[in-house]
């Protein structure tokens, strides 16, 4: 037996497509953390129409997070595991993480957990840290991992770059670029 969701009327279906998209335009560009009245203005609707069609920040997240987060980053995750050769894996994974995380702001506040209350940012964080252990017991096992490197070691990299993009004076690109294959050469085994 299924249950039917209430049928929303026109206008209020149109806005809750504009919230969504309005929302997604926000958190792309300024963080999980911009501020509702933003968000509705951009949709041009009152901050009382977000929280009566979502429930307020964390319905939005949830509304939205799969479209602005999970998709790419589980696509990182596909690729990384197309390749064969573990030291090309993690050298791909880890630079493709750091090109996400200096593009898509929201992806750092996923990667720090920001909104814990969020199931499903949570659960992309799940499958975020399960891919690291892999990836890491995959290059100690071909040796392309300094020994001492470990899954914690993995996690606070990108943990650290989230809270310096996050919270510091953003590089410019060519520099943080560089500072990937600082970062590489400094984990692989010698």
């Amino acid at each position: 037996m299924t249950v039917e969701q209430p049928r929303l009327r026109a206008d209020a279906k149109r806005n809750a497509e504009q919230i969504r998209h309005a929302a997604i335009d926000a958190f792309r560009g300024r963080g999980l953390s911009v501020p509702l009245e933003d968000v509705a203005t951009a949709a041009g609707v009152s901050k009382a129409t977000v929280f009566n069609r979502f429930g307020g920040r964390i319905g939005l997240i949830e509304a939205v997070i799969e479209q602005l987060v999970a998709r790419e980053l589980y696509a990182v995750i596909d690729h990384a595991r197309t390749i064969a050769d573990a030291g090309d894996r993690i050298a791909y994974y880890i630079d493709a993480i750091r090109r996400l995380q200096y593009r898509q702001p929201a992806a750092n506040d996923v990667l720090l957990q920001m909104y814990p209350e969020s199931q499903q940012l949570m659960a992309i964080c799940h499958v975020a840290g399960e891919f690291n252990a892999e990836l890491v017991a995959a290059g100690h096992e071909s040796g392309a991992l300094r020994p001492e490197f470990g899954e914690a070691d993995l996690q606070a990299l990108i943990h650290d770059s989230a809270l310096a993009l996050k919270y510091g004076t953003r590089p410019a690109a060519a520099d943080y670029d560089r500072r990937t294959t600082f970062l590489l050469d400094g984990i692989r085994a010698p």
